[in-house]
């Protein structure tokens, strides 16, 4: 069978595709790529339907190589990409012949970047989705040194094109927070400072929330809070005051208060630790 050699997984390199969303009414959680707009277009450059599955490479980057001659895409992170010795670019198709090693390197703005291979990487769905869930553990598990990635069938040829541009992560992250359900769970103060003080992205962030420092956020009920369901987006608080964004790996319940819900998480998926959050309501 035709597939992809991992050599070097690097940091965390996932499979990932749009997730499983539509079971969210039975507690599965989504997952899925943390930019999904990123992984569609590295597949429409492959000539891969949109929901095909490719990798999420965090970071530090990885070494991958085909068994077969293919065609890849890379988008997100600003990343030094060589097909062998060969230079290549990011946001367009390249060719990787039968056996040559492809690097792609730490990243120098952002954080993740998503690869499509055409055919996509084949590997069994669970729940309807190929997507690695880093908490529950469904879908295949994180890649590792030495593993190999089944193939598909190319579906088309690659897109026309002959680069697409990304944007660098802004230093400033500005969300769109709506409150609730249980902001009536703190004080005054605790909503002045969220939609007011800013915040930095903590580095012990990963798929599953953004954990973010600065002034606590503190609470008018004391009591416990028996556990409910958490939606992608939802701006919990545990003990600490610090507030915490569930991301697409996110679990199915939680007993901190959630005092808001970020309409848009795409964003985080390239905040390096140290980013500035601010957030506001969506009046503005």
């Amino acid at each position: 069978m035709d597939a992809v050699e991992v050599l070097r997984a690097g940091a965390l390199t996932t499979v990932q595709d749009l997730g499983r969303p539509g079971w969210a009414h039975l507690g599965v959680p989504r997952s899925g790529a943390l930019d999904p707009a990123a992984l569609r277009l590295a597949n429409r450059l492959v000539g891969n339907p949109e929901q095909a599955a490719g990798l999420e490479i965090t970071l530090n980057g990885c070494a991958l190589r085909p068994t077969r001659a293919t065609t890849v895409a890379i988008t997100g992170a600003e990343v030094a990409v060589h097909v062998g010795e060969r230079p290549g670019d990011t946001g367009r198709p390249l060719s990787v012949p039968a056996g040559a090693v492809l690097r792609i390197g730490p990243a120098r703005r952002g954080v993740r970047s998503w690869l499509a291979v055409a055919g996509g990487i084949d590997v069994p769905p669970v729940l309807g989705s190929r997507s690695t869930d880093t908490l529950s553990g469904l879908g295949p598990p994180p890649l590792r040194d030495g593993g190999r990635l089944p193939l598909g069938q190319p579906f088309g040829e690659p897109a026309p094109v002959d680069l697409t541009l990304g944007t660098a992560p802004p230093p400033e992250l500005h969300l769109t927070v709506r409150l609730g359900p249980r902001d009536d769970w703190f004080t005054p103060t605790a909503l002045d400072r969220l939609l007011g003080t800013p915040y930095t992205v903590s580095p012990v962030s990963n798929r599953v929330g953004a954990r973010l420092a600065g002034p606590p956020l503190p609470r008018a009920v004391a009591g416990e809070l028996p556990s409910e369901g958490i939606v992608l987006g939802a701006v919990q608080v545990p003990a600490d005051g610090q507030p915490l964004i569930f991301l697409a790996d996110h679990p199915t319940t939680g007993g901190y208060p959630v005092i808001g819900v970020v309409t848009d998480v795409t964003p985080l998926a390239q905040a390096r630790p140290g980013t500035t959050v601010r957030f506001h309501g969506p009046q503005r």
